[in-house]
């Protein structure tokens, strides 16, 4: 489908998004000469030390990783500049310096998951479904020293379902960023990509998510409060408590005229159907999914049914 740049590239990232991509360039052939991750963090019951998925992709391949504490550490920019590499390829890492981002003779760029200059952020994906968009998609960028402001070089759209959770479209973006990775690589080795200026009058933010910003707010409209919780779906999750239970709602549908109105944040729980219903602004939400605390995710008539046996 591809074929290679030639170039040698430094991949830097960290999630699982990143990892995918990491390995989609390597079965293409693509020249990884070193990868750039976080450094190892305590996880599990045993806070055994564990890698990021990048780090584990990487040693799948053999690739030579470097998990750098401070990245102006002189020790790592020399690391860095004797990979020799052409271009650095960053996806779902930290902000780097410019003593990082200038090392290579065609510069780094970014994969990022919107349409920018809509959603700079750390938190893209969440937050176009959260305000409710019908697209949103991946662009490659030059880094420059202001966050996700740099030069772009493509973008691709995809349209957004109207019941998708971020999480499934964290997948279809991470098949799209890859592609799109392998575009700009190629592109950059034939010199035929002309980046261009962002349009700042568009730009929109997409700021990290704290818990403090998970709990719903049943005082809005059924459709907004539906967005909110699936663009929080599966994780980190929107969050309420019923019956001093705290509770994670991960999948709602509107209830369109076919329930009794209920007042915001009125649970109806019908336990012959094994329904559960909750009160918006407008019209109740059905809860399709949930999640108690310490459990794993149930459907809603899981839940009814476990509520029963109590």
């Amino acid at each position: 489908m591809h074929s290679t740049s030639g170039l040698k590239i430094v991949f830097f990232g960290t999630p699982e998004f990143a990892a995918y991509i990491l390995r989609r360039l390597v079965e293409q052939g693509e020249q990884v000469v070193g990868v750039v991750t976080t450094p190892d963090k305590p996880q599990g019951r045993g806070m055994k030390l564990k890698g990021s998925a990048v780090k584990e992709a990487a040693e799948q391949y053999g690739i030579p990783v470097l998990t750098p504490a401070k990245h102006k550490d002189p020790q790592f920019i020399n690391a860095l500049r004797g990979f020799n590499a052409d271009v650095f390829v960053v996806v779902a890492y930290k902000i780097l310096p410019k003593e990082v981002f200038e090392i290579p003779r065609l510069g780094a760029f970014n994969i990022h998951a919107s349409l920018l200059p809509k959603y700079r952020g750390a938190a893209p994906i969440n937050w176009a479904i959260i305000r409710g968009e019908r697209e949103t998609g991946i662009s490659t960028f030059l880094l420059q020293e202001k966050v996700d402001t740099g030069k772009m070089f493509l973008e691709r759209a995809i349209p957004i379902g109207e019941n998708e959770t971020a999480g499934e479209l964290h997948d279809r973006l991470m098949v799209l960023g890859a592609e799109l990775a392998l575009e700009t690589l190629n592109g950059l080795a034939a010199g035929t990509l002309h980046p261009q200026a962002q349009p700042e009058a568009l730009a929109t933010d997409a700021p990290k998510i704290f818990p403090k910003d998970c709990i719903i707010n049943f005082d809005r409209p059924a459709k907004d409060v539906h967005n909110f919780v699936r663009g929080l779906s599966p994780y980190p999750g929107a969050t309420t408590t019923h019956d001093g239970l705290r509770l994670k709602i991960l999948r709602t549908r509107v209830a369109n005229g076919e329930q009794r109105r209920l007042q915001p944040g009125e649970f109806d729980i019908q336990r012959p159907s094994e329904r559960i219903f909750v009160g918006t602004l407008d019209s109740p939400l059905e809860i399709l999914e949930l999640q108690r605390e310490g459990k794993r995710a149930m459907s809603a008539s899981e839940f009814v049914r476990g509520i029963q046996r109590v």
